[in-house]
């Protein structure tokens, strides 16, 4: 049995305790990088610099099972306005062609409106990861849909089963009813639909221990499930795999499925999927601006190498091209089964 510092009195961070129990796993299962060295990936270099993905906050209106930001309503991180301007500067001078906002709920940082205007008189690609449901909670987020397709905004939502049972089993009671509701005023204003041009994709994440089914399979399925019984449309749905941090770790450790889930991960390794991984091509921001490979990394605290710029403030397409990616045992969870990335499923 693997050992957890959760409840050893250790006093350290909850992202060092996470760390400590994935190294723990290489009593079990290959190190991640020396799979990498196997296929001749390591270190693991960028390609390019195609999108900045900011997270402008951790405060959330749900609390999800599954969540790897750890959000929710309580949390009080928050980007502030002049971190989001030490962002516009970095876009500007940068070869990123597309901002993908995330959280938390990125529609409740205050300065939300203001961020995504900036974005968009840059001339800018603009996502939004919104969680559905947020749309329909108070008065003052229901424009958002309106203000979404005023500045062309592609809108990514989680959306765990088109059935009320599974979905509302992983993020809360009542979810998949709002989701609904949000989705059809989504699809009133033109969004989903291909002849508009108004870009709406749904998230799938797996319930429990287990990988993320054919993407393919899984689309096809939610388009009929959905159109048949809502008349909702949508455009691509994407699978993604949960990676065995934050409260998913959580989960796993007390269900004792922890090490089963990383060994799943480790004999579903995809190297094609190794080679097209996000972080290649990515960036992340945190909400206090500092700067990590992927959203993944930014949960574990786990920096860009040091010979690269740390904060938003020293941004520098250059020397970031040069670094090498930080690699952990959860990076398993984007390499398994078709890998797993922002954009969904890396190969068929």
């Amino acid at each position: 049995m693997l050992k957890s510092l959760k409840s050893s009195g250790n006093k350290i961070s909850v992202a060092e305790n996470q760390i400590s129990i994935l190294e723990d796993s290489k009593a079990l299962v290959p190190a991640f990088s020396e799979k990498l060295k196997d296929i001749g990936l390591y270190p693991l270099k960028p390609i390019s610099l195609d999108i900045l993905q900011i997270n402008l906050g951790k405060m959330c209106n749900q609390t999800c099972a599954h969540c790897h930001v750890d959000a929710g309503p309580d949390r009080k991180e928050i980007m502030t306005r002049e971190t989001m301007q030490l962002c516009l500067e970095a876009i500007k001078k940068s070869s990123v062609n597309t901002i993908d906002l995330t959280g938390g709920a990125p529609e409740m940082n205050p300065r939300f409106q203001w961020f995504v205007e900036e974005i968009f008189k840059l001339g800018k690609k603009i996502i939004v990861r919104s969680n559905l449901t947020i749309l329909v909670s108070n008065k003052k987020f229901k424009m958002y849909p309106e203000f979404f397709k005023k500045h062309k905004v592609i809108v990514i939502s989680s959306l765990p089963c088109y059935t009320k049972e599974n979905t509302d089993k992983q993020r809360g009671e009542g979810v998949f009813n709002h989701s609904i509701e949000s989705l059809k005023m989504l699809n009133k204003i033109g969004y989903g639909k291909e002849e508009t041009g108004l870009e709406l994709h749904l998230v799938f994440n797996p319930i429990g221990a287990s990988l993320a089914g054919s993407q393919e399979k899984l689309h096809s399925d939610y388009k009929h499930e959905l159109g048949e019984k809502f008349g909702i449309a949508f455009n691509n749905l994407y699978t993604i795999n949960n990676l065995p941090i934050s409260r998913f770790l959580d989960y796993l450790l007390m269900l004792g499925k922890y090490e089963k889930y990383m060994e799943t991960l480790v004999n579903a390794f995809n190297a094609t999927a190794a080679q097209g991984v996000m972080c290649r091509n990515t960036i992340s921001v945190s909400w206090d601006g500092y700067l990590y490979d992927c959203d993944f990394n930014q949960m574990l605290e786990l920096k860009v190498q040091k010979n690269a710029p740390q904060h938003i403030s020293e941004f520098n397409t250059k020397n970031l091209s040069e670094r090498n990616i930080i690699v952990n045992q959860h990076c398993f969870g984007c390499t398994a089964g078709a890998g797993s990335s922002c954009q969904g499923a890396i190969t068929k």
